[in-house]
């Protein structure tokens, strides 16, 4: 389901199965019918009918948000095989501990913030007629190594666009993997009508910004002093690209 397909469900109960699933990131098929006390044989209906719709999917005995984003592709570079794959519900542990430890070094804000927010909803991918959430993970042995984040609003004026950020572990870095999630999540942007992704990088951050540079992006304005970290001013450079 692309982001951009505007949610229309034909049956108030299947609307409400959706939103609690979405809510939730991936939940059991008998827990959703018993918290929202709908009848069995309903249920089923309409769970089938999102199903049909493209709108839900099943999998490991759990409901998930349908989101269309491609298969998990492999890697060889040197002595390191990694994975890039669309993120599941699962992986938001694993995503937050990675956001967190390259927050660590206090110099990628945007970041942080993304992980604040899917640690305190518990809910990693999100599609509703606010917003929609989107992760690609790099994972090295099943361990999620780095990540890239695409957080799109659902509000017409804004719907072209959509904030980014991606990271990869300070051990895993040299290897290629940033530069192979960022074209992952690039392509997921384009296949979805977005027209221009952004982000906002504190000016002491300077690898980032060197990395971006390299694959295209331009520095569209610099808001002086815009962080405090560690007791100095930094400003903020605030950065795009038009797909």
């Amino acid at each position: 389901m692309a982001s951009s397909e505007p949610l229309e469900f034909g049956h108030d109960d299947r609307k409400r199965i959706y939103e609690h699933v979405e809510r939730h990131g991936a939940v059991d098929p008998d827990d959703v019918q018993g918290v929202l006390g709908i009848d069995p044989s309903g249920f089923r209906h309409h769970v089938a009918i999102l199903k049909r719709d493209g709108k839900l999917e099943e999998s490991d005995g759990k409901l998930r948000v349908t989101i269309a984003a491609g298969a998990e592709e492999e890697y060889v570079s040197e002595d390191l095989e990694f994975h890039i794959r669309p993120a599941r519900q699962e992986d938001l542990t694993g995503i937050v501990g990675a956001i967190r430890q390259v927050a660590e070094e206090k110099t990628y804000i945007e970041a942080e913030s993304v992980a604040d927010e899917i640690d305190h909803q518990d809910a990693l991918l999100r599609h509703n007629e606010i917003e929609s959430r989107m992760f690609f993970v790099a994972t090295v042995e099943d361990e999620v190594v780095g990540w890239v984040h695409l957080h799109a609003p659902e509000l017409e004026k804004l719907s072209h666009t959509a904030e980014l950020t991606v990271g990869v572990l300070e051990e895993y870095r040299g290897h290629g993997i940033g530069s192979h999630l960022l074209s992952r999540g690039l392509e997921w942007a384009g296949a979805n009508g977005y027209e221009r992704v952004y982000q906002s990088v504190p000016s002491s951050n300077e690898d980032a910004i060197a990395f971006l540079e390299g694959h295209d992006w331009e520095t569209e304005a610099v808001r002086e002093d815009h962080y405090k970290l560690n007791g100095h001013y930094v400003d903020e450079v605030m950065m795009a690209l038009v797909l």
